[in-house]
């Protein structure tokens, strides 16, 4: 993460602001009951999932972002993740999921410090992440995409391009787009750090910058309505030289791996059925998104 984006179908897009401000709402009024997150365990694996089962809610790490978290036109949470998470949890005999809004840049630090039980917001899996916390297996693979004036004037297509060209270049905050950006060799300190994909909309309309880079579900969902911007074919950035597909997952407390490993068994079985992509294909996913990647794969690199 996503990289993680901002995708929804007939549905008005909210600034990052007006979501968090609505999954805060939301997240007092499922609070009633259940004020404390379960502890992180000691023992081999954890036994949080037990006591999630015992107190009957997860509390999920939201980010507050379209198509992956967010409050609808009616003032419910929806999503890929919750409403994954909440058939994913039923599954495992917790029926109540409770979301807790925080920055994007902030889950790993909100989960680590216990502040909720799972990160549920579409966070892509990289190397780094993968030293502070474990992953599920990917639910959705992407590729990147650039939002630009209308006709790219400037030719934008990939990193390179934009090195090339001497574009002005933003993105979003904790992005994995920025790591991709600077491998290209754009210099970290001439890049636009704005809090999420309409920001970065409105900088490229108002010429601020000449393109924003995001995740192709998230940029061709945000442009939708503009008239002065579009997004470009996705792509695969370089990694180390060679094409990389990124893989979004939830993320769990390393002392928790019996948790990932049943929530992964449930995951197995939805792909298997085509369930996964039937919860997925309404928030802009297509089979294209659908993957086999791992998390292991995606944690090497």
């Amino acid at each position: 993460m996503a990289a993680p984006r901002t995708h929804h179908t007939g549905k008005p897009v909210s600034t990052r602001r007006s979501l968090l401000a609505g999954l805060a709402a939301f997240g007092a009024l499922g609070a009633v009951g259940c004020s404390r997150v379960a502890e992180a365990s000691s023992s081999s694996g954890g036994d949080l999932l037990g006591r999630l089962r015992a107190q009957g809610v997860v509390r999920l790490g939201i980010a507050g972002e379209i198509p992956f978290g967010y409050i609808d036109k009616d003032g419910k949470l929806t999503g890929e993740a919750p409403e994954l998470a909440k058939v994913v949890f039923r599954r495992l005999g917790v029926n109540r999921v409770q979301p807790v809004p925080t920055e994007f840049g902030s889950l790993i630090p909100g989960l680590n410090s216990q502040q909720f039980d799972v990160v549920s917001a579409g966070m892509y899996v990289t190397p780094d992440r993968c030293q502070q916390v474990v992953f599920a297996d990917p639910d959705y693979q992407m590729l990147d995409s650039f939002i630009v004036r209308k006709g790219n004037p400037k030719g934008l297509h990939d990193y390179r391009d934009v090195v090339e060209k001497k574009a002005k270049l933003a993105t979003g905050t904790g992005y994995a787009e920025i790591q991709y950006a600077v491998e290209a060799g754009y210099k970290e300190s001439d890049l636009l750090i704005v809090p999420d994909q309409v920001a970065g909309l409105n900088a490229v309309e108002a010429g601020r910058v000449d393109v924003f880079a995001g995740t192709a579900l998230t940029t061709r969902a945000v442009v939708e309505k503009s008239r002065t911007a579009e997004s470009t074919k996705p792509f695969a950035p370089l990694v180390k030289g060679k094409p990389h597909v990124d893989g979004g997952a939830f993320a769990f407390r390393r002392t928790e791996t019996a948790l990932r490993d049943a929530f992964n068994a449930e995951l197995k079985k939805m792909r298997a059925s085509g369930e996964l992509f039937r919860v997925l294909r309404p928030f802009g996913f297509t089979r294209a998104e659908m993957t086999d990647l791992t998390a292991k794969e995606l944690c090497r690199g």
